[in-house]
């Protein structure tokens, strides 16, 4: 396949994808590009008709990102479809699996040997790490709080009992988790990056002397 036949495939599957989430969407072309509009960027109505109907043959970035977002989907998906095709092909000539193009494209590729530190691969790996750790957080504290309100509100003073050990046993989980997420986010500010918003409920993690028992 030629350069130009695979960018030309790579637009179609794009488009075919557009088409088919907007019209799932309930979205007239009309409404979708004045949705566009609304976000900042205007699509016309004719830019819009010309790619569902082959008429063009490649996307701007900057339409593809707005797209995707009114159509409500990750931009992802627009590419590597992994309901309807089974495989793509990821360059000219290469084609896998379309679960595979999607994982070499965000860089979720199975390796065998730890990324180089400071390789692009690597920062992806400890971004993802940082958001495994902040979910853990959440779920060990959210699970924390909900024992200590049952514990709270029971009338059975045996119950009150067990209920307020068993409490105290997530709390336990969930100070030790905000912990080791604080140490994470340190060790990423120590190299110079910038660690991702918490949510409101983990914004105490990055408060000098903070406590997660005292959150919950």
């Amino acid at each position: 396949m030629t350069t130009d036949g695979w960018g030309a495939q790579l637009t179609t599957r794009v488009a075919e994808q557009i088409r088919r989430h907007r019209k799932a969407a309930g979205l007239t072309v009309a409404e979708t590009a004045d949705a566009c509009t609304a976000r900042g960027l205007p699509v016309p109505k004719t830019t819009i008709t010309n790619l569902e109907t082959g008429r063009r043959s490649s996307v701007e970035l900057a339409e593809f990102l707005i797209l995707a977002d009114v159509l409500g989907v990750p931009p992802i998906t627009l590419l590597f479809p992994l309901d309807t095709a089974p495989t793509v092909d990821v360059l000219p000539g290469q084609p896998v699996s379309t679960w595979d193009g999607l994982a070499w494209f965000t860089g979720e590729t199975a390796s065998a040997e730890a990324a180089p530190k400071g390789s692009p691969r690597e920062l992806l790996d400890l971004f993802r790490a940082h958001g495994d750790a902040v979910a853990a957080a959440r779920a060990s504290t959210s699970l924390a709080k909900e024992r200590r309100r049952m514990a709270n509100t029971t009338l059975d003073p045996a119950r009150r009992t067990e209920l307020l050990e068993a409490a105290t046993g997530y709390e336990q989980f969930a100070f030790d988790d905000c912990r080791a997420l604080g140490a994470f986010r340190d060790s990423m500010r120590e190299r110079g990056l910038v660690p991702p918003e918490l949510p409101a409920d983990l914004a105490f993690v990055d408060q000098p002397n903070a406590s997660s028992k005292d959150s919950v």
